[in-house]
């Protein structure tokens, strides 16, 4: 009873402190602190949260190198931009998010079953070149994804409040999963995945689950993408956006979630103070991802996570304390 009441008082916890992010970030942007150019910025550090929790799921909890990530985000932002184009209402823009999700999980399987097999290079390589296939599917897709030049004049419903939602709803997912039980077991595969089969865990099943989940959620990144710059080329879902992805990944700790999202704010933000060095910008990125793997080669994070239960318990021993000592 006494551990239900206090399960209750941390998820209500967790609802006031996601409340007050999200009022915060709209307050700022009301009071125009955050502009119209920081918001590109924001929105970008959104769309990167969504797609780098997802990618770390596959790598991180499930233990599979994948390189191709922006393959799924590239479908979700086709399959929206397709659908909004034909309805530009804000229904359209959901069916466009659902059509990509479900393409994306589909085509996530089908590549999953066979691939998951290979591990380490090997398992890199196949995703690499299921992204590539995709790509050109896009560039050589007629009249349905005008070619190499892509589709421009989408319709606009990517905004902070849908984004935020999409943000909440991806990471609650994949925290509830990787706590569940197919989650653990996805996790002890990752330590052991000989050891885990010898117990009877069935390996391709789990690691599916995983690809198929990260995969969904690149597609709903790719959809908030396509609505939010109004223009998508095969191009821009290359090797690099994944490359990026990756990044991100690594720099926040692969296995952390808590680590992802502060990863992607923090290179993002990083990213606003580089764009005055024009060409040397990227050069100085490298440098200061260089820099910063050295002294923290295990990522910011490493494998820990943000426990709010852990900050509760912390302040009732306080308090108890207190009282005691009165």
């Amino acid at each position: 009873m006494l551990q239900r009441k206090t399960n209750l008082k941390i998820q209500i916890l967790w609802i006031i402190l996601t409340l007050v992010i999200y009022g915060g970030v709209q307050l700022l942007i009301m009071t125009n602190v955050i502009n119209m150019y920081y918001q590109i910025t924001l929105i970008t550090i959104g769309i990167n949260i969504i797609l780098a929790v997802g990618l770390n799921l596959i790598i991180g909890i499930a233990g599979q190198f994948s390189l191709g990530h922006a393959g799924f985000m590239s479908i979700g932002a086709y399959a929206c931009a397709i659908v909004t184009m034909r309805m530009p209402t804000l229904l359209g823009f959901a069916l466009g998010i659902l059509v990509g999700i479900v393409v994306a999980g589909i085509a996530s399987l089908l590549i999953a079953i066979p691939t998951l097999r290979l591990k380490g290079d090997y398992l890199a390589i196949a995703t690499l070149g299921f992204s590539e296939i995709i790509r050109i599917v896009m560039v050589n897709g007629g009249d349905l994804t005008n070619g190499a030049a892509g589709l421009s004049g989408i319709p606009v419903f990517t905004s902070w409040p849908l984004l935020f939602i999409g943000i909440v709803i991806v990471i609650l997912i994949i925290v509830n999963y990787v706590r569940s039980s197919p989650g653990r077991a996805t996790k002890a595969i990752c330590e052991d995945e000989i050891a885990s089969e010898s117990v009877g865990i069935n390996t391709t099943k789990y690691k599916t689950i995983a690809f198929v989940i990260g995969a969904m959620s690149a597609s709903l990144a790719g959809a908030f993408y396509a609505s939010y710059f109004t223009v998508i080329k095969p191009e821009n879902f290359g090797f690099m956006k994944s490359l990026d992805i990756l990044i991100i990944v690594v720099f926040g700790g692969i296995g952390s979630i808590t680590g992802t999202i502060i990863a992607a704010i923090l290179l993002g933000i990083i990213n606003i103070f580089l764009q005055s060095y024009g060409v040397l910008r990227m050069i100085l990125y490298g440098v200061i991802l260089i820099v910063i793997m050295i002294f923290r080669p295990g990522g910011l994070l490493g494998k820990k996570e943000f426990r709010l239960s852990a900050v509760y318990d912390f302040f009732n021993r306080k308090l108890r304390r207190r009282e005691e000592q009165s």
